[in-house]
């Protein structure tokens, strides 16, 4: 599954990856800019099909797609230090350029559209790998398994002190709060912007509290890049299925106990307990949905290229999807916070994600980068590239299949 003509590395199977994990995070994403009540499974007069939407989605999906876009981050900088090394260029200065643009974008997404961006998160840890690259396989492994179990201790311990310690809390206490965040989500621009800035705090706070988590994708895939574990094993039906069905029990276990703390029926109490539970067995859920993912899409098809090129154009599909959210939800368009149910939402993200798909597979057949991508690659590069996608010769395109071709040209982006 290796991308020909472009001398690097990159597989189309971690394009496929990518662009799966596109639609999880984009679901997880829609429930938080939609509404004020996800931490309850929904609101207080949610009907019966939206409080089993909001209670699937926190089992098979929160904290199970994030996970694998930090993998596939970590991967991706053993590629492009691979590719520097080629080119004859120092690699150092191009990861701070690159960490400082992904800041920066994260920092303008965060404002605009959307308080829980991960981007500025990404490339502070980014900086943080750069320094731990050196580490051996095994010494990574062990400080990222330390990492999450470290994680884990710290919110079960604070999760069942809160049980123990604590009175439940209903929605309805919550109300006149909730209604003050309503009006201002639903407001103009500037009650928007406000709303936003007020969030960022708390949100900064979250992404530094599950720091670890990410940073332990990060050297998982550190390490799987250094041991070329798409190349050896992408293809490998065997192995995934194997490898899918051995963690695919734990997984599961822990998704049912984390929604049922997080979603109900247990108080919000549990929620903490709920989140070391997803913390110590989402990585095996992860596992099992990645290995599954390249069985079904990881050859070839419409569905490979479709998605390999939707992973592609990775970055400019997670802004494109905060934009599109925004505009819905927001006071920037329709104001529709706190109106739409979560099972119609979901159903609304199956339709974006869909014209995603076939839009990048248009895009990719034209543009070797989308738009923010070409702006990370010359912020990074300290020049132009070329947009235009190179058009393969009649002989080498039958030799390459779709979702190669979907990949052709581009470089991994987080």
């Amino acid at each position: 599954m290796r991308t020909p003509g472009i001398g690097s590395e990159r597989l189309a199977a971690l394009d496929v990856l990518r662009g799966c994990a596109l639609f999880g995070i984009l679901l997880v994403n829609a429930q938080l800019m939609a509404g004020p009540y996800t931490a309850f499974g929904g609101a207080p007069d949610a009907s019966g099909a939206d409080r089993v939407a909001a209670w699937l989605v926190s089992a098979l999906v929160t904290a199970k797609f994030y996970p694998l876009f930090s993998f596939l981050f970590g991967y991706s900088l053993v590629l492009q230090e691979r590719s520097a090394r080629r080119s004859g260029h120092a690699f150092a200065p191009r990861h701070l350029r690159r960490c400082v643009c992904l800041f920066a974008l994260g920092a303008v997404h965060a404002v605009l559209l959307y308080p829980g961006d991960v981007l500025m998160t990404y490339a502070v840890l980014g900086l943080v790998l750069y320094g731990l690259r050196g580490l051996r396989a095994r010494t990574a492994l062990r400080l990222a398994v330390g990492l999450v179990v470290a994680l884990c201790a710290l919110l079960l311990t604070e999760g069942l002190l809160t049980v123990a310690l604590t009175e439940p809390v209903t929605a309805a206490r919550y109300v006149p709060q909730v209604a003050d965040v309503v009006a201002a989500h639903r407001g103009g621009v500037l009650a928007v912007l406000g709303a936003h800035l007020r969030d960022l705090r708390p949100a900064l706070g979250a992404d530094l509290l599950y720091a670890p988590q990410m940073l332990a994708a990060f050297l998982a895939g550190l390490v799987a890049a250094r041991t070329r574990l798409a190349g050896r094993r992408g293809r490998d039906r065997v192995w995934l299925r194997r490898t899918a069905l051995r963690w695919l029990p734990l997984g599961l276990a822990g998704a049912v106990v984390s929604a049922c703390c997080t979603a109900g029926p247990l108080d919000d109490r549990w929620f903490l307990v709920g989140q070391a539970c997803a913390v110590l067995t989402g990585p095996a859920l992860t596992v099992s949905y990645a290995c599954g993912l390249l069985l079904l899409f990881g050859g070839r098809g419409p569905a490979a290229t479709a998605l390999a090129a939707t992973g592609r154009l990775g970055l400019t599909n997670y802004l494109a999807q905060s934009l599109v959210l925004a505009l819905v939800f927001t006071g920037y368009g329709l104001g529709l916070y706190d109106r739409v149910g979560t099972a119609p939402l979901l159903l609304g993200c199956a339709a974006l994600y869909a014209v995603q798909l076939a839009l990048s597979t248009r895009l990719v057949r034209r543009f070797r980068y989308g738009p923010a991508e070409w702006l990370l690659r010359s912020v990074t590069s300290g020049r132009r590239p070329v947009a235009t996608a190179r058009r393969a010769s009649p002989a080498s395109a039958r030799a390459v299949s779709p979702a190669s071709r979907a990949t052709a040209g581009s470089r991994p982006v987080p």
